[in-house]
């Protein structure tokens, strides 16, 4: 649960902070030694994600390595559908690879019925590092947006342009909100479980929300992160939630609609002063360094971490990438940032 100390919790409820907190996306991860190490002992990327001891070690070493104001812990969004009794694997240099959903029948054929009792080894992760953190750190649970998450189900991973997803959406949406339906119940459910087992904070991640149309974007995006925040609030309202629509553009102002959110994190393309002047006056904004100025450090980071603090500062703001932590990230460039961040005073 919460802890008024928090850095970020404070900023999150609007209320005045010394600094801007700072976590970032994939903080724990391939960038980092320790990590490495961690993950060449550990089987495949989901024995790692369903390891507790392990993932907990993970989730934790960027905070001991780095001045972070939060952990977040260390799994996958894809878990949901593995959870729901779709296979799914993780290929190095490929990526994740899933059994494609091809019609009703297959989505028929999944259960949201086991998915607290298949992921009991994330919420005993949460459990381990929340014992493990101060109050001062915050801990994170997060999950995939039900369109996100779809995609990979039904495409059996990335794509350059999600054809059959939207296809199936577009053409038989009426069919396609049964899939919806079972995702939403097993998010909500997942969420509330992570703040059961310790979360203080919850991200949704919509990676691929910019690829719909407007319409659409409303339909698969807006309102079902609506439905599942409304149902995480009706059991924890205190919770705060940040919201990760990625490549969204202007459409992130479709979220001041909804009530229930705390945070918004934006994507590197999104323009500050827009976000500034259309949404940090209603709602938490959090992001949008490149994470490839994170890759190259020194004066070229520096400069553009200034120019983020300046164009949100004032109100409330959490410092944060646009996406994750790249591999080729040097762990001295984390410490730089987080240095220019803690250092940084309006």
């Amino acid at each position: 649960m919460t802890d008024v100390s928090s850095r970020l919790i404070g900023a999150l409820r609007r209320e005045k902070v010394d600094r801007p907190p700072i976590w970032l996306m994939r903080q724990a991860g391939r960038y980092l030694p320790e990590y490495k190490k961690v993950r060449a002992g550990a089987g495949n990327f989901l024995d790692l994600c369903y390891n507790s001891d392990l993932a907990a070690e993970v989730t934790l070493q960027p905070i001991r390595r780095f001045a972070l104001d939060a952990a977040i812990v260390f799994s996958d969004i894809l878990v949901i559908p593995h959870a729901l009794g779709q296979v799914v694997s993780f290929q190095d240099r490929v990526g994740p690879v899933l059994e494609p959903l091809q019609s009703n029948y297959d989505v028929a054929a999944l259960s949201s019925s086991g998915v607290r009792d298949h992921l009991q080894p994330v919420y005993q992760t949460l459990s381990r590092v929340k014992a493990a953190l101060p109050d001062s750190v915050a801990l994170i649970g997060f999950a995939g947006a039900p369109w996100t998450i779809a995609t990979y189900m039904i495409e059996g991973g990335s794509s350059r342009d999600f054809a059959k997803t939207k296809s199936w959406a577009f053409g038989n949406p009426a069919n396609f909100q049964k899939l919806f339906t079972v995702l939403e119940e097993a998010i909500a459910d997942h969420l509330i479980a992570q703040i059961d087992a310790g979360a203080d904070v919850l991200q949704i991640f919509d990676s691929w929300a910019g690829l719909l149309p407007d319409g659409a974007f409303q339909t698969w995006c807006v309102e079902p992160i609506g439905r599942i925040v409304a149902r995480i609030n009706d059991e924890y309202p205190e919770i705060p939630i940040i919201v990760f629509p990625r490549l969204a553009g202007v459409r992130y102002a479709e979220f001041l609609k909804l009530d229930g959110i705390a945070a918004v994190s934006l994507d590197q393309t999104m323009s500050r002063e827009w976000a500034r002047d259309h949404l940090q006056s209603a709602l938490v904004v959090q992001g949008n360094l490149d994470p490839v100025y994170l890759v190259q450090g020194g004066s070229v980071l520096e400069r553009e971490v200034e120019k983020i603090l300046l164009a949100f500062a004032g109100k409330p703001f959490v410092f944060n990438l646009g996406h994750g932590v790249m591999q080729t990230t040097p762990p001295d460039h984390v410490t730089e940032l987080c240095s220019y961040v803690a250092a940084w005073r309006p």
